[in-house]
């Protein structure tokens, strides 16, 4: 009985990690394009940012 559980539960934990473990390049490509878009969003809030500051 024992046994069986511990076949189930080992099971259970490699298809629950198999999907984690395949995604690790997808999540990687995400973060860069993240990444890109918020050096565009700081370069363009450069580039339209008044020469002078309001007081």
């Amino acid at each position: 009985m024992l046994n069986r559980i511990r076949v189930a539960v080992t099971l259970l934990a490699i298809a629950g990690l198999a999907p984690a473990l395949s995604a690790c390049h997808t999540t990687a490509g995400m973060g860069q394009d993240i990444s890109q878009g918020g050096h565009a969003l700081t370069n363009s809030a450069d580039a339209n940012a008044p020469s002078t500051p309001h007081p």
